[in-house]
């Protein structure tokens, strides 16, 4: 049976056909944005840290041929045969990206925030198209695509001296870029719960026996000596800054990247702080504290006053360089520039 249209209602239904033919192409790309979110929020719930790892043809979906894109791409750049080179530091900053990114997925659960953003990798020798995209040729390497980006070379390039503070840099620059909140990095604790429960059970059985030593005083615990060396630890652990380098997971030293043959072992800026500078500011001031506990615990039991005034002058004397030494590298390191204090051997 056939349906006749009057005439007069004709031209209203072009229109109508011509508006909704119109309008199909932003409704297709408005659903294949939102496919591409969907398959992205899957991908990351299938990975333990959250982050997604691309390669050429997942690289291509996802940004390339994605237009438009409502969401932003976080991509750690990484190369597994480089793993190996200690001065790179490629596991230990994987490591740190993954828990900036579990972190960000973590404080963000059900807010707008999880689909804007997305944190993932790439591998070279699976994609070395990719890398050629980016224009990538030296790591570490973190790029934050935006939704706006189409040519990748555009993208913004995280600074290779914001490495330092790993983790913490990292959500920084990822803040800074998106404008979103990454929240409080969440690590793992140190001690895990089974450690901690074998390290409960082996202290109940061994209880009985180490309450008897205490009791008979025959046990480490009451050697004056060991707790001389132990103090000397503690305070050369504290002022060295050696907690900073085992949580930050900073290097002794660093490679010259103009000379490669040279090694680094102060670096010039206030962002970061090597192994070896540490040790050299503790090893200055525990030399100043051993000699100020030798004076107050031994030296006053000294009748000869001659002697006591001698070891005071040259205690006042190395105090003195010590001290010099550390306002120096503090002056260096921060661009004051003192000179003459600090030997041209340890630049």
């Amino acid at each position: 049976m056939s349906v006749s249209v009057k005439p007069s209602l004709r031209p209203l239904l072009l229109l109508i056909f011509i508006l909704s033919s119109s309008l199909n192409p932003f409704t297709a790309c408005s659903e294949s944005d939102s496919d591409r979110v969907a398959e992205l929020l899957s991908l990351q719930s299938n990975s333990k840290s959250g982050v997604i790892h691309l390669d050429d043809r997942t690289l291509n979906r996802f940004l390339t041929s994605a237009k438009p894109r409502s969401y932003s791409l976080i991509i750690f750049f990484d190369a597994l045969q480089l793993h190996d080179k200690q001065e790179l530091h490629l596991k230990d900053l994987k490591s740190e990206f993954n828990l900036v990114s579990s972190s960000f997925i973590s404080n963000n659960k059900d807010t707008p925030a999880q689909s804007k953003l997305f944190f993932c990798d790439i591998e070279f020798k699976e994609s070395q198209n990719s890398f050629s995209l980016f224009g990538v040729n030296a790591l570490p390497h973190i790029r934050h695509v935006g939704p706006q980006i189409h040519n990748l070379r555009d993208s913004d390039q995280m600074d290779q001296s914001d490495f330092s503070r790993m983790a913490e840099s990292m959500a920084e620059f990822v803040e800074s870029k998106t404008k979103l909140t990454v929240g409080p990095i969440e690590r793992p604790p140190v001690v895990s719960q089974k450690q901690l429960g074998f390290l409960v059970l082996a202290l109940l059985i061994l209880s009985p026996f180490l309450i008897k030593r205490i009791l008979a005083g025959d046990t480490l615990l009451h050697e004056p000596t060991l707790w001389l060396i132990f103090s000397v630890f503690i305070y050369f652990f504290s002022v060295s800054g050696a907690m900073h380098n085992i949580i930050r997971k900073m290097p002794m030293f660093l490679a010259d990247r103009n000379d490669p043959s040279k090694i680094i072992f102060f670096y010039q800026g206030s962002g970061m702080q090597l192994g070896a500078e540490g040790f050299a500011v503790g090893f200055l001031y525990t030399i100043v504290g051993l000699l100020l506990a030798f004076a107050t615990h031994f030296l006053v039991r000294v009748r000869n006053r001659t002697l006591q005034r001698g070891f005071m002058v040259f205690a006042l004397f190395v105090s003195f360089w010590a001290v010099k030494k550390v306002v120096y590298l503090d002056n260096w390191k921060t661009g004051y520039g003192i000179h003459g204090f600090w030997p041209s051997s340890w630049n």
